[in-house]
């Protein structure tokens, strides 16, 4: 899967080493870059988020969803189950606990092929 059918097609599935090592792994680390970068350039945290981290988040927001859609899909799940999100807590646990944890259905699914690394 290449990069571009990785983070801008919801089509097809990531399984959840893919999901740790090319979403989960790659955003925390810029985040924290984005963050230092706010700070030295003397943002104070308390007013909110920098504008680095911002634009960051803006640009990753796209991405994000449609990775969470593919894991969705290797659980054999409808996309839809994206917007358990909104509910406050107890959807970033559902989606933790969902998308990092649990193993995608073996073989074949509506959604296509298991993906093999």
């Amino acid at each position: 899967m290449d990069f571009k059918q990785f983070y801008l097609s919801a089509v097809g599935r990531v399984n959840r080493k893919q999901w740790w090592l090319y979403l989960i792994l790659p955003v925390f680390i810029i985040s924290i870059v984005a963050s230092i970068i706010d700070a030295a350039s003397g943002h104070d945290p308390q007013q909110g988020i920098g504008p680095v981290s911002a634009i960051f988040s803006l640009l990753v927001l796209y991405p994000s969803i449609v990775v969470y859609i593919k894991r969705f899909h290797d659980r054999d799940k409808s996309g839809w189950w994206v917007l358990i999100a909104l509910i406050p807590i107890i959807g970033a646990i559902w989606l933790l606990i969902e998308c990092g944890f649990l193993k995608g259905t073996p073989g074949p699914n509506r959604f296509g092929p298991p993906v093999t690394d």
